[in-house]
């Protein structure tokens, strides 16, 4: 994969302040969100429809910022950002149907585990996301299918053109610092969620290197997100009432 954008000064002044915030102020705002929304989630019924509603206005609105930055340069077609077509596109679409079904297969397993009360790696630390109600269930797909969408033009495409024809760096060492970038976003979740992200987003990098385009990254995130977001809430044990005691 070989890619050669060219950053007017103008999508470099957009893509900067979005990566800096990604970087700097995107860990700590979602930690505190989210963090808030654990707090409310059994005092407040919406809470949950609150806090997508939020994620789906900010993962769009940094998704509009990198078609700005490729709108205002000139010198970079999509194709720098991954928007085309795999290069050996049987290889994609045969990742895409083994992924697939490995998000089908092993959210069958993740159901019946959470179903019977058992451990599911990985459910304590988005439990609070874990839709209740329908309209819940709705908007988590809502979310699973827009966040593999936008952030995999944001971190994949966007962030990866921007370290080469911006920074000047080598193809692998942006795609290294994208991984950086994408990987504190996990940082609401705690030192594990920032660990997870790296792998994960390590492994999308590695996709879209592989075919140069974001498809198969996209496809991959999207079944995972939506697999992860509709799992069942865990039921939240009830209060013993306390035995009353005969008058004597």
């Amino acid at each position: 994969m070989t890619i050669s954008p060219d950053f007017s000064t103008a999508s470099t002044a957009v893509t900067a302040t979005l990566a800096a915030y990604l970087l700097l102020g995107e860990p700590w705002t979602g930690r505190r969100v989210y963090g808030s929304l654990a707090r409310r989630r059994d005092t407040e019924p919406r809470a949950l429809v609150r806090y997508f509603g939020l994620l789906l206005a900010l993962t769009w609105a940094f998704a509009a910022l990198a078609v700005v930055a490729l709108l205002l340069s000139p010198g970079t077609d999509a194709a720098d950002l991954g928007l085309a077509l795999p290069e050996r596109p049987i290889y994609a679409v045969a990742g895409i149907l083994v992924c697939t079904a490995v998000a089908v297969a092993s959210g069958r397993n993740f159901h019946d585990l959470a179903r019977q009360g058992k451990n599911v790696p990985g459910l304590a630390a988005i439990e609070a996301m874990l839709p209740r109600t329908a309209e819940e269930r709705r908007l988590a797909v809502a979310v699973a299918v827009s966040d593999g969408l936008c952030s995999e033009l944001v971190y994949r495409g966007l962030l990866i053109a921007f370290g080469v024809g911006a920074l000047g760096l080598d193809l692998y060492a942006a795609a290294a610092l994208s991984v950086l970038v994408y990987a504190v976003a996990g940082f609401y979740q705690g030192r594990r969620g920032v660990l997870g992200f790296a792998l994960f987003g390590a492994v999308l990098t590695g996709l879209y290197l592989g075919t140069g385009s974001l498809l198969l990254p996209v496809a991959v995130h999207i079944a995972l997100s939506v697999r992860d977001l509709t799992l069942p809430a865990p039921d939240k044990p009830h209060a013993v009432p306390a035995v009353q005691r005969p008058a004597v």
